[in-house]
């Protein structure tokens, strides 16, 4: 689709990894669709993040085609003011008590942010066609009624962890259960969520703590806006969606999977996950696709060799060396001997990794893109939710699509041996039992999201992504700009 007239979209992405990446990606997909301008404002820092990503991108891309559509606002930012270690303008790296008060902090951008989008809106001659915010900064929604355009809610996440995590922290229903289980309002009662797998500060909230105080008035203000967009497809989701949609009573548009040739199944360019995040990984995806290829596919002859990306335990620096104390003694030499695990420090190529056909499952904190990275590529899933809404994410992995099983959860747990060999070997056999049950499931899955971003005309989510343009054009112009000033 296109316009004939000038229009342009501001983008306001929450400060974290998991938020800036799905936002550019959004940009791009709406700038292919309509030729529109965007501009993504954030703080410093993670503008300069945003920069380099950018920038590597038309690097490997030989073009300049991102930076020419895509521009980046900075909104002044002082860490150190709010109590905070000096350069801190993103949740990586960051304490939970560090989290929390950078979550609180980021409220202060309402002002700046304000200022700038009626600077552009001076600029232009007229307001943006849409401001499109995180859940978490639901605040700008006050931003896109003062200047009279319309406001958008961009949830990163799927429907189903969306619509647990806002009916948790909207109504904090464990509080009146008696038992450790627990039902969410919006969810059908048959779906019981249990106290004891919640993070110990959201197991602590009653409407007072930090979070809640935080959580509770910025999901207000997004239930406010105009409409949603969910990182999901239509067709991957259903129940999710259903709550979502009767939850917030707003329009939803499925525009996901927001991932790199998320339609193909096998993502070969050894650039792309450079050129998503702007990251140095502590292995090359060259290295990483040589180490796969001396192991059969599935893995099932090999005797289960493994990945493992290593990070510093809890409660040292993320970004500090790391030690060969934190391992077994002599673990690291005897797996580059053997060849049986590769072990690599801070950061992989993920994606690249998980497009191999060697392998036969992952294990992972079900964070949302993470999902939609090995559920793309059609590989099981191995859970282990740590915080966020990723217990929400692995329980409707388990139970609504059948292709995860939940190892353990939280950060600081105890596992027997036997017990994590158990569920590698239940996931891992692909000939019966449950483990053919979930690759099939996976595969079937990864055949919906890649088709869904496949055909520009007829996937899913191309629809709704061109259904969501077109709905906002045509109530813009029939009044968003009458709104008081």
């Amino acid at each position: 689709m296109g316009s004939k007239t000038r229009e342009y979209i501001v983008m306001l992405p929450f400060l974290a990894q998991g938020h800036l990446i799905p936002f550019l990606a959004l940009a791009r997909q709406i700038h292919q669709r309509t030729g529109y301008t965007i501009t993504i404002a954030n703080t410093p820092l993670n503008i300069k993040y945003l920069r380099s990503t950018i920038l590597s991108h038309d690097l490997h891309s030989n073009s300049s085609s991102d930076s020419n559509f895509i521009h980046l606002a900075e909104l002044p930012f002082c860490s150190t003011q709010h109590g905070l270690p000096p350069n801190t303008e993103n949740t990586e790296n960051l304490s939970l008590k560090d989290i929390a008060t950078l979550c609180h902090a980021s409220m202060t951008l309402e002002a700046p942010f304000h200022s700038l989008v009626r600077d552009i809106t001076d600029k232009e001659g007229k307001p943006p066609l849409c401001i499109i915010s995180d859940v978490f900064f639901g605040w700008a929604v006050n931003v896109a009624n003062s200047i009279g355009c319309a406001s958008i809610t961009f949830t990163t996440c799927g429907a189903y962890g969306t619509s647990a995590y806002i009916s948790f922290w909207l109504n904090l229903p464990h509080r009146f259960s008696e038992s450790d289980e627990f039902a969410l309002p919006g969810f059908p009662d048959r779906y019981q969520f249990r106290t004891s797998q919640l993070h110990p500060f959201v197991r602590a909230a009653d409407g007072t703590d930090t979070w809640s105080t935080y959580m509770q008035p910025l999901i207000s203000y997004s239930l406010q806006s105009h409409g949603w967009l969910c990182n999901t497809v239509e067709e991957f989701e259903p129940l999710g969606l259903e709550i979502l949609r009767k939850y917030i009573k707003l329009p939803v548009w499925t525009i996901g999977p927001l991932l790199p040739s998320a339609a193909s199944k096998k993502c070969s360019d050894s650039n792309i996950f450079t050129q998503r995040t702007g990251k140095k990984h502590g292995i090359s995806p060259e290295k990483g696709i040589e180490w796969l290829n001396l192991h059969h596919p599935g893995l099932e002859a090999s005797g289960k060799p493994f990945i493992w990306v290593l990070r510093p335990p809890l409660g040292f620096d993320i970004k500090g060396e790391f030690r060969e104390e934190w391992l077994p003694e002599g673990f690291e030499k005897r797996m580059n001997e053997s060849k049986q695990g590769l072990l690599v420090q801070n950061w992989a190529p993920q994606l690249e990794i998980l497009s191999h056909e060697s392998i036969g499952a992952f294990l992972s904190h079900c964070g949302w893109n993470s999902v939609l990275e090995s559920l793309s590529q059609g590989v099981p899933i191995i859970g282990w939710p740590m915080a966020a809404e990723q217990i929400y994410n692995s329980k409707m992995l388990v139970e609504e699509m059948g292709v995860c099983v939940e190892l353990t959860w939280g950060v600081q747990r105890e596992i027997e041996r036997k017990e994590v060999k158990r569920v590698i070997d239940l996931v891992m056999n692909k000939n019966e039992g449950q483990g053919k049950e979930m690759k099939k499931k996976a595969d079937e899955i990864g055949k919906r999201v890649r088709a869904a971003t496949k055909d520009q005309e007829e996937g899913s989510s191309v629809k709704a992504l061109d259904e969501f343009l077109r709905t906002i054009l045509a109530k813009t112009t029939l009044g968003f700009h009458n709104h008081k000033k």
